[in-house]
């Protein structure tokens, strides 16, 4: 059964602030608890790795649209099932709201056991606090990307049913696999617009790789076969 969480913060820093820590999405580990490592694959790729219910497990979220100090909107197209949005709204005073929308859906028993727990929505909650004290506590953001991605995209915050294409997938990423998402581009690669005057477009650095190689995990070896899980090696009995 598919969980659905709608959660917000005030948070005591400008919106433009705000908007630019969360584009540094690598730094995601650092108030997300569970979130062991993120890693920008692409202009609109991102590489989950964390700890859910117990259970490590690995996605590529796809980056349906992002616009500069409003949203950032996503959909798996390989691995853990997930897809949703978070606006930027200015609140006054320099504050602003930060709310999050997500669709997660559960991978086995103990990942079920946490939904019927509320696991999910309680730590949308705590992330979000995190996020606010991390923020407010450095009083300005860490870095900042302020292009656009497929601005207009989006007419409502992704569901599960837009990332339709990691839906008991083999753990292959590409776009073969993204035609049955609701939310595709009909024109790929990802094109880019709006300045960059405030640090640089996120890019694969030097990995060298598209996101069709990063369902391997870029060779390494904790990641299972199994689709969308990570284990660490164990030797032989």
């Amino acid at each position: 059964m598919t969980t659905k969480v709608e959660k917000s913060v005030v948070v005591d820093v400008p919106l433009s602030t705000v908007y630019n820590q969360w584009t540094q999405f690598e730094e995601f580990p650092r108030f997300m608890d569970g979130v062991e490592r993120v890693t920008q694959l692409g202009n609109d790729r991102l590489e989950w790795i964390a700890d859910i219910a117990g259970v490590r497990r690995q996605w590529i979220a796809k980056i349906l649209e992002q616009v500069p100090d409003r949203t950032v909107a996503w959909a798996s197209v390989e691995g853990v099932t997930n897809a949703g949005a978070v606006t930027f709204a200015d609140a006054g005073d320099h504050r602003t709201i930060v709310h999050l929308t997500l669709e997660f859906e559960p991978e086995g028993v103990l990942e079920g056991l946490g939904d019927r727990l509320g696991i999910v929505e309680r730590l949308a909650e705590e992330d979000l606090e995190r996020f606010k004290e991390f923020i407010e506590t450095e009083g300005h953001a860490t870095g900042a990307w302020r292009g656009s991605l497929h601005e207009g995209a989006t007419v409502r915050p992704p569901g599960v049913e837009d990332a339709a294409s990691s839906w008991g997938d083999s753990g292959k990423v590409g776009d073969p696999a993204e035609e049955s998402a609701a939310f595709r581009d009909t024109d790929a690669p990802a094109h880019l617009t709006g300045p960059t005057t405030v640090g640089t477009p996120p890019l694969p650095g030097d990995h060298g790789l598209n996101p069709t190689d990063a369902a391997s995990g870029f060779g390494d070896p904790d990641l299972s076969p199994e689709p969308g899980v990570v284990r660490d090696n164990e030797s032989p009995s």
